[in-house]
């Protein structure tokens, strides 16, 4: 196996946050991604076909010493698309490494895409989730994310709302600086993150990222 599940930023080689790129699928095609600008991350290579087992994932994390304080899940897709493997993850952190912070970095899809309450299911095993605001409407967010899915943007809310009320860490974001073509309402969104049960955090873009 030749591709990254496991990477950091900046190739720290004993790095207090370790991310886990899950997958390459996304339900979104966000106009600032890093994935349509490059294949890598510090070097790292980001893309490969998730035909991988639950072991390769421990076997990337567990060569990193001392153990990471944090492991974010966030690569180039969508990690709750690989839900189950997520989920397995989680408890082999919390049954060998209980210390570690867990955070989610997603675009909101979730609970829309399973049909079911999944922020309930990681209550416990997550302590905070990221989530891909975006905008301020729903016509905003639609030019911003390009969605594969249905009334997404009320789909992101709802389940900003749902990780607020399973009574895990959730903040809300947006990108701002990636082109002169969408201009964010920054203080509206942080309103919209507030309203939900959720901290705001307004994310700089970063040409050619990291």
């Amino acid at each position: 196996m030749d591709y990254t599940l496991v990477y950091t930023i900046n190739n720290e080689k004993s790095p207090e946050t370790v991310y886990v790129n899950l997958t390459n699928s996304c339900t979104n095609s966000c106009v600032f991604c890093l994935r349509e600008q490059k294949d890598d991350v510090c070097g790292a290579e980001m893309w490969h076909d998730d035909n991988y087992k639950l072991e390769d994932i421990i076997t990337q994390f567990e060569s990193y010493s001392p153990t990471p304080k944090e492991v974010v899940f966030c690569g180039y897709g969508e990690p709750f698309l690989r839900r189950e493997m997520m989920k397995a993850f989680c408890k082999y952190l919390r049954a060998n490494h209980a210390e570690v912070k867990i955070r989610v970095n997603t675009n909101g899809h979730a609970n829309a895409i399973y049909k079911t309450n999944v922020a309930k299911e990681f209550k416990g095993l997550i302590d905070a989730v990221s989530v891909s605001l975006n905008a301020s409407n729903a016509d905003e967010y639609n030019s911003v994310s390009q969605p594969k899915i249905p009334n997404a943007y009320e789909e992101v809310k709802k389940f900003i709302k749902a990780c607020a009320d399973a009574g895990i860490e959730v903040t809300a974001s947006i990108v701002t600086g990636f082109d002169k073509i969408h201009n964010i309402d920054e203080k509206k969104c942080e309103e919209i993150a507030k309203s939900l049960g959720a901290k705001f955090r307004n994310r700089e873009f970063i040409l050619n990222g990291y």
